[in-house]
This record gives structure tokens, sequence and C-alpha cells, in this order.
């Protein structure tokens, strides 16, 4: 009895070990058979994490076309033959790449119609170019860009044809710029976190102009405003408004020196 449990036992063992070294074959067979055909697994570290691509690669091993698997989850279809990167969200890159990721001159195209061309360094939109917002919107950006935000030197064009020229920071408006409504008013100066902040002159639509300091987008500190009929008023300002010290000059040669409260005038007693 124990001869033939013996027996069976090495029968088993023996049909274990044959399963696995045909499993092991084929595994090669199947290996080799991907490897002869070019595609090849490549790995590449970024800070981010681990890039890698499945798929087929040059005769020195440079991914070709196949599938890229980014760190973040995100997947995407490369074809370098084209320059294309087809990413899983549906956006479509165009131009140089390193590393998998664009790098140099190239084009992205977004789902919803938007699209970026020009600079682009390890993945991102950093240098110079243009960037064409939706249909809906219809704004545009050209100028600089650092990680996809707008900085350094750009113009910013909106849909009803009011423009900002100057400088950018953090994807704001900040540093000297030139902002010209649609509407006919204009402003030259300073702007600090995306609104007037500094010294500038500011026109108004109706021809009123206003040169002196603004603080968080209000007129306030020491200017001067004149209006379309020649009058005209320096000295200082609060909210908008004269308040403090000043004078004012009427256009018949009469001018009032003293102080203003809420825009008007606080007659002093002699």
């Amino acid at each position: 009895m124990k001869i033939k449990e013996k027996t069976k036992i090495s029968k088993a063992v023996k049909a274990v070990i044959i399963v696995l070294v045909l499993a092991f074959v084929f595994a090669g067979a199947a290996y080799l058979t991907i490897y002869l055909s070019g595609y090849r697994v490549v790995r590449y570290q970024s800070p981010d994490g681990e890039t890698r691509f499945l798929g087929k690669v040059d005769k020195n091993g440079q991914p070709q076309s196949g599938t890229v698997y980014f760190a973040d989850g995100r997947r995407a279809q490369l074809d370098l033959k084209n320059n294309k990167i087809e990413y899983s969200d549906d956006s479509v890159y165009v131009g140089q790449t390193k590393e998998l990721l664009p790098d140099g001159k190239g084009k992205l195209t977004f789902v919803n119609g938007e699209s970026y061309e020009g600079d682009f360094v390890a993945g991102e939109m950093t240098g110079y170019g243009t960037y064409i917002y939706s249909p809906a919107i219809g704004d545009k950006y050209e100028g600089f860009l650092k990680n996809g935000k707008r900085e350094g030197k750009g113009k910013y064009t909106w849909s009803d044809g009011s423009y900002y020229e100057g400088g950018f920071k953090d994807d704001m408006k900040h540093g000297e710029g030139t902002f010209i409504w649609a509407n006919g008013a204009s402003y030259k100066g300073t702007f600090v976190n995306d609104v007037k902040d500094g010294r500038g002159v500011y026109v108004f639509a109706n021809g009123d102009k206003y040169e002196g300091d603004f603080v968080s987008d209000v007129r306030t500190g020491t200017g001067t405003y004149t209006w379309q009929n020649g009058e005209y008023y320096t000295g200082e300002f609060k909210n908008n408004m004269m308040d403090g010290r000043g004078t004012y000059y009427w256009t018949s040669g009469r001018s009032y020196e003293g102080t203003f409260k809420e825009n008007k005038i606080v007659w002093e007693l002699s």
C-alpha cells in the first residue's frame, strides 16, 4: 500500500514539474517573440515618480509607438513617427519630446477646443507661446509662461477687444503694463496681483483722466484728476474721491486750495 502511495506522489510531482517546465518554455518563447518584434518596457524617473513605456522601440532602444503610463495615473498613446502623443483625456500633443514628455516646440490641443502652441519644458508649458481659449470664451494670450501659468511679458486679449499688455506673475497682471478696454478707457501703470496698485494714468471712456497713486484698484494717495471740460484737481485722494489737502482749478481761472472731504470742499473760516 505504501509503495503504491509513493508511486502516485512521484507521478504527481513529475506532472507538476512538467507543467512548470512547459509554462517556463511558453513564457520564454512569448517573451522572445515579443523581444524580437521590438517591444520593450522602458522606464524614466522624474521628481513626480516613474513613467513607464510599453511598446515598440527603435534599434537604439528608444520608444517609438506604444502606451505610456505616467506617475500621476494618466495614460497616453505614443506615436513618435508622427511626433504625436494622444492622452487618455483626449488631448493631443504634436511636437518635440524628451523622455516621453513634450519638450521643445510643439502644440497641445484640448478636448474643449483650447490649444497652446509654443515652448515646452519637461511636459509643462514653459517659455514663449500662444494660448487660445475655447470658442465659448474667445480669449487669447501670447507671451511667456512658466509651468502652465502666465509669467513674464505677454499680451492677453479678451473676446470683446479689450487687452492687457505688460508683466504677469502667477497668472495675474503684475508689474508695469497697459490695459485698454473695449469702451475706450485705458490704464497705463503698475499692477500688483491683477489690480492697479502704484502709480499710473487712467483715462476714462468719457475723456476724464486721473494720474497718480492707486492702492488695491482704488484711487488713494496723491494725484491729479482732470475733467474733460478742463477743470482739474491736484492733491490727496482716498477711496476714489478727493480727500485731504489739495487744489481745485476752474476753467475761469479761479482756484481753491484747502481741505477736501469725500469730493466736497471743507470751507475753512479765516
